[in-house]
């Protein structure tokens, strides 16, 4: 074995090496698309289901949604799956959630590689890192970090479940919803979601943790690390941070508002519960795609908020999608700026670079351009179906949060394939698919400045 090790190690690294030449989003689409592809083919064999085997097109669809970490699906995940399916989904969502290219750099540590300026600056597109430091390191900590962080939830919902269930099945139970929330999948075993432990504290509490922690980004996680206190951490943590907290208790105040007196979801609960269950409803379409209360039930205004949250998503970095909360914030300080006449976007005495202004403003425009697309390819392709829930199945898909007002499985194929498309762009991201459609170019030439009338 050690005349042959070595040969094996140095031409995986030179065969990895030689892939990192091409574009670093090109290679990050492809990528998904592969795995999406793989994914679909374990779960079209017989092993995957009970009974009867799934047709291709649920399998591609269930492998679509576990890549992309979304959660929508169209087979139930815990009774029309055998145990290979559901371990299948909970490898595709991790390798989706924490990012393939990070599973890509610790391969190639594993074998002896080495990465050049090349691959690191493929690693670092695709965890979306703007510092050239060594990326390979936050890799190493992120995956610590994420088996580490899995298995304390994973324990701690045990606490709850294997009484109920048993040993076996609540261990299970417990392992697969841990991962899920983590990586902000939304996949459950049962077809009610978490909806039967509503009012369940140590439920409630560890699972919208882990969609939370999960939702932040590697980048803020590592930064509250280091530094410990919110005055030391830089601003692109202290944007998430606060984006977060506002975002989770403004939405939180509003659902206990608009749902109080909803006799099909918190009305229905004890007060103690309706607390609980609207703090779950507020903060888990941050792309967590869980629910404990019917979303088909929600009033009208509460079902506009939870749209308006799925397109936020949230931390850059991170197992969430959506535009993330930092391009949010930066797009609202920048309006504030404009409105107060000033030339230079400012938060926490700090400057915000033109840069980034205009990549969060690109973002929001990419993003709002292919949700109308594809939403209004829905609203044609579905006729017979109401057009708010099929708005809402459109803004999930590409916020990757996994929401559904139950018409997933009533779409046509038709449909499901514009789904597919949203949560595949919504998990990439739209500036990536833009970069990967035509590669930026650094202009030559300056022209004269002109003004232009607007508004």
């Amino acid at each position: 074995m050690r005349t042959w090790l070595p040969g094996l190690r140095g031409r995986a690294s030179r065969q990895l090496r030689r892939a990192w030449r091409y574009s670093p989003p090109v290679i990050l689409a492809a990528s998904f698309a592969v795995l999406i592809l793989l994914g679909a083919l374990l779960l079209w064999t017989p092993w995957a289901s009970p009974g009867q085997d799934l047709g291709f097109w649920q399998a591609l669809f269930t492998a679509c949604s576990a890549v992309t970490v979304t959660g929508l699906v169209v087979v139930d995940t815990g009774a029309d799956l055998t145990l290979f399916g559901q371990v299948v989904v909970l490898v595709l969502i991790h390798l989706g959630g924490l990012g393939l290219m990070s599973f890509a750099a610790l391969t190639v540590m594993a074998l002896g590689g080495r990465f050049g300026l090349r691959g690191q600056r493929l690693v670092r597109e695709a965890m979306d890192q703007t510092s050239p430091g060594d990326v390979l390191i936050l890799v190493r900590y992120i995956a610590i970090l994420a088996l580490s962080l899995e298995a304390l939830g994973a324990v701690l919902l045990a606490i709850v479940w294997v009484p109920e269930m048993g040993l076996a099945r609540g261990l299970w139970f417990s392992v697969f919803h841990a991962v899920s929330a983590f990586n902000n999948a939304g996949f459950g075993l049962l077809p009610e979601s978490l909806s039967p432990w509503a009012g369940q504290p140590l439920v409630n509490g560890v699972i919208t943790a882990l969609f939370i922690v999960g939702g932040l980004g590697f980048t803020v996680l590592m930064d509250l690390w280091r530094q410990r206190r919110f005055s030391t951490l830089g601003l692109h943590s202290k944007l998430t941070i606060t984006g977060t907290l506002v975002l989770a208790l403004g939405a939180w105040l509003l659902i206990l508002l608009f749902e109080w007196g909803n006799g099909e979801t918190l009305g229905a609960l004890p007060v103690g519960d309706r607390v609980w269950a609207a703090w779950f409803t507020a903060v888990t379409p941050r792309t967590a795609g869980f629910n404990t209360l019917d979303t088909g039930a929600l009033a009208l205004p509460s079902v506009l908020l939870i749209m308006f949250l799925m397109f936020i998503g949230g931390g850059s970095n991170s197992t969430a999608s959506g535009i993330k909360v930092s391009t949010f914030m930066v797009v609202m300080l920048a309006t504030r700026s404009f409105l107060m006449g000033r030339s230079q976007t400012t938060a926490f005495r700090r400057g915000i670079a033109l840069s980034s202004v205009f990549r969060a403003h690109a973002v929001v425009v990419l993003s709002l351009m292919l949700l109308m697309l594809g939403n209004f390819l829905l609203v044609i392709l579905e006729p017979d179906l109401r057009a708010l829930d099929v708005l809402f199945e459109g803004f999930s898909a590409f916020g990757t949060v996994g929401l559904s007002r139950g018409v997933t499985t009533e779409m046509s194929t038709a449909g499901q394939g514009v789904l597919m498309f949203l949560m595949f762009v919504g998990r990439i991201g739209p500036l990536a698919l833009a970069f990967s459609l035509a590669r930026p170019r650094d202009a030559k030439v300056r022209y004269v400045e002109n003004q232009v009338q607007i508004g």
